[in-house]
């Protein structure tokens, strides 16, 4: 496996070391547990054995005996919350289930009691000894448990508000040349982040910090102060740097509020460091689905007829869904399209979003599909996806502001040695290993939200760059620092970036890869203000003409902007004629397309996300083209992946480094989410079996010898004034797919749910 950096290309900035890369391999960045706080009580969780039923009574007496134990909250004694609603029905909280309410039990593994103490230790063995006695009763596990229900999402869920459609299926599917009709399942998951969930409250007086990592520190704080019933501008949430999210730090769970008032009964801080398996219920995961898939063409390969219908898995309490149909009833030219997405309900904690929530599990199920097709009309996998591209989506004829799926294809067949390949199933080997290609799509929607920034220019050049974004591993750091470099041409290192503060300018939340897009078009529009400033110093008299706006960089595409910024405006002189040593501007920027309520919104921690295939005037997502080789053993059935390529393009990559990093980690994770990862449930009890990283298999290097990335240039001026489209949710999409469409051509046997196991491959 490669290390390199890559070269920059067009429309490409400069592939620079990570701004914080040095405080991280010196662990000098602090995380949200490492913050240090005097003479903290410590919290420990306990948590239900049951999945449904209710607290008879606990028995306390044995755990109060532990020394160092200070108290021990239950439902009996637990300062009472405020209700929250759902994230994605326009509230914070990532569940609507209050754990500690009362004595009702409505899934496993839920936040029954607290125990503080003087340690860590003393907590935790005193939590161990805390007896509870329930009356459980039947739970419903999963889509064919009994008691589970099903209903369609739309009318359920407040955020799905179509169910794609175009045209008549049944008439075109019922008169195709071609078809397939087949089923497809994928499996819960969960993130499982390197830093665990853990969470720190401190009061001053009325004012609440938090120190927790966190995606969304605007929304953590609106909604903790919602569910305490205090004002918001008396919380601050802080967490410089977050050990990885993927969707789980999105919303606010019920962790924080709960710790926060029992730091404010107690008016001592209290800190909370859950365990492993607590993080598999006390957050969110990614829900199992189940899909069928139906397929109408051509003999030319042509689609007549698509029909995408998907199940998806929730709790009792809260209509949680992702809907993929609204991608994949777009990815491809058909004049006759249906879909229909339902919600699930089973006695389970919450889903949430999972890095890529809707495409994931969606995509798995189209991209197989159109590989079963191809086999079908004995058509070379690509060259189907080619004869179905498309300039405008199917569904309301709106055109992609840039679509290069195909040569994101033709780049990594080319890399790969697609030409290679024999077509035919169990064709190719190896000594004892049967080998086999397989290829998918992937697609992610461009998104944008509202963001605010203050940027400060000192006459030396020092600029400080204030924020409320989030570094969650991806690189925010770095390309929020080269925007401001690049804007106001100063060194790199002259930069200061601070970001993961409640108290910075509102950002919005770090997911739906649109993090990049929306801090750095803020940041950009703020360092024209900043450079106005200083033209109208040195031209009092002179307005903004074309002219000038081009020195000021004003309206031109990153490449242009970053120039004028390297010529033009003497800050010297400048700060001479204002008679000042710094300038100070704060800005607030929305997409185009974005609502009227859409800065409210901001500042009161709501989501207000716009792009992808509800652009105004279009639709817009970022492509790629995945290709894998798989090997499997004849005689032990032992899967193994040599070989993962990608070819991607995402508008303008800010920095190709860091851009890489994330691509290449989204290729390794689709791996995984093919061949390795599944949370078990006991369909008896509706417990999680696995959870812990001992028995939740993810990758290790010895699993993906070689992964290439390659990234194509690729300019699209109509989504953003940063020109990105974001990837930090590409590279997972569809590789599962590739894998198990590789797997087919491999053995010859069609394997449509995940994850792929040997014991799943037939002698």
């Amino acid at each position: 496996m490669t290390t390199a950096a890559p070269e920059p290309k067009a429309n490409m900035g400069q592939p620079v070391p990570r701004y914080d890369a040095l405080a991280k391999v010196t662990g000098k960045a602090a995380y949200a547990s490492d913050m240090p706080l005097a003479n903290p009580a410590y919290a420990f969780l306990v948590t239900s054995a049951i999945a449904r039923g209710r607290i008879d009574s606990f028995e306390l007496d044995d755990a109060k005996r532990v020394r160092g134990v200070i108290e021990i909250f239950t439902h009996q004694n637990m300062p009472k919350l405020k209700e929250s609603k759902l994230f994605s029905n326009g509230g914070h909280a990532g569940t609507t289930i209050q754990p500690m309410k009362s004595a009702d039990i409505a899934h496993d593994g839920q936040i029954i009691a607290v125990v503080l103490a003087e340690s860590y230790e003393a907590a935790r063995e005193a939590a161990n000894r805390v007896k509870v006695n329930y009356t459980a009763l039947m739970p419903a596990a999963t889509f064919d448990s009994q008691g589970t229900t099903a209903a369609a999402a739309k009318g359920q869920a407040a955020q799905f508000k179509e169910d794609p459609k175009v045209g008549d299926f049944a008439k075109a599917f019922d008169e195709a040349e071609v078809k397939l009709t087949a089923s497809y399942d994928t499996p819960t998951q969960h993130h499982n982040p390197m830093e665990l969930f853990s969470t720190s409250c401190l009061w001053m007086g009325d004012n609440l910090l938090i120190y927790e990592p966190s995606q969304y520190v605007y929304g953590l704080k609106n909604g903790v102060a919602e569910q305490l019933g205090i004002d918001a501008d008396k919380v601050r949430v802080v967490n410089p740097y977050v050990g990885g999210g993927f969707g789980s730090r999105g919303s606010m769970t019920p962790r924080t509020a709960i710790i926060a008032s029992i730091a404010r009964r107690l008016n001592r801080p209290v800190k909370l460091v859950p365990t492993r398996d607590q993080g598999f219920t006390i957050a969110t995961y990614r829900a199992e689905t189940r899909h069928q898939i139906q397929l109408g063409a051509s003999r030319d390969g042509k689609l007549v007829a698509l029909r995408h219908e998907g199940v998806e898995l929730s709790s009792r309490a809260d209509p949680y869904c992702v809907g993929g149909t609204k991608t994949t009833t777009r990815l491809y030219a058909c004049p006759n399209v249906d879909s229909l997405v339902s919600i699930a309900r089973a006695d389970r904690n919450t889903p949430g979003f999972m890095r890529s929530p809707p495409e994931v599990p969606y995509l798995f199920a189209l991209e197989s599909a159109m590989d079963e097709l191809a086999v079908k009309l004995e058509m070379d996998p690509v060259e189907l996806r080619r004869v179905n591209d498309t300039t405008n989506e199917p569904i309301e004829g709106k055109p992609y502001t840039s679509r290069s799926l195909m040569a994101c294809f033709d780049e990594a067949a080319k890399a790969f040695g697609w030409s290679q390949r024999s077509a035919w199933p169990k064709s190719m080997t190896d000594g004892d290993w049967l080998v086999g290609y397989g290829c998918a799509a992937t697609c992610y929607p461009t998104q944008m939200g509202p963001s605010a920034a203050r940027v400060r220019l000192q006459r030396d050049g020092r600029t400080r760059v204030e924020i409320a974004g989030h570094e969650i591993g991806t690189g925010a750091y770095t390309v929020i620092a080269q925007t401001a470099a690049e804007r106001l041409g100063v060194p790199l290192e002259k930069v200061a970036v601070y970001i993961g503060d409640s108290d910075l300018p509102p950002a919005p939340v770090a997911g739906g890869s649109n993090s990049t897009a929306s801090t750095c078009s803020a940041v950009m529009m703020v360092c024209d203000k900043v450079r106005q400033r200083l033209f109208r110093a040195l031209m009092p008299n002179e307005s903004l003409t074309d002219k000038a706006k081009e020195t000021v960089g004003m309206g031109q595409t990153p490449a242009k902007q970053a120039a004028a910024s390297r010529q033009g405006l003497d800050r010297e002189k400048a700060f001479d004629a204002l008679g000042i040593s710094v300038v100070e501007e704060y800005g607030e920027w929305k997409p185009d397309g974005a609502p009227s309520d859409a800065f409210e919104a901001m500042h009161s921690g709501h989501v207000r996300l716009v792009g992808g295939p509800s652009l105004k005037g279009g639709i817009a997502y970022a492509f790629g083209a995945e290709f894998v080789e798989v090997r499997v053993n004849r005689f032990t059935h032992e899967i193994r992946t040599p070989r993962l390529v990608g070819a991607f393009a995402a508008g303008r990559i800010m920095n190709p480094r860091t851009a890489r990093s994330q691509l290449m980690g989204g290729l390794i994770w689709g791996m995984s989410s093919a061949l390795l990862e599944a949370t078990e449930i006991d369909e008896r009890t509706a417990r999680y079996v696995n959870d812990n990283l001992a028995d939740y298999l993810v990758p290790v290097n010895a699993d993906v010898p070689h992964v290439e990335v390659i990234m194509l240039s690729e300019q699209d001026d109509h989504i953003n004034p940063a020109g990105v489209k974001g990837l930090g949710e590409l590279a997972n999409v569809g590789t599962n797919a590739a894998i198990c469409n590789a797997v087919y051509h491999a053995t010859g046997q069609r394997i449509r749910k995940l994850p792929v196991r040997l014991e799943n491959i037939e002698a």
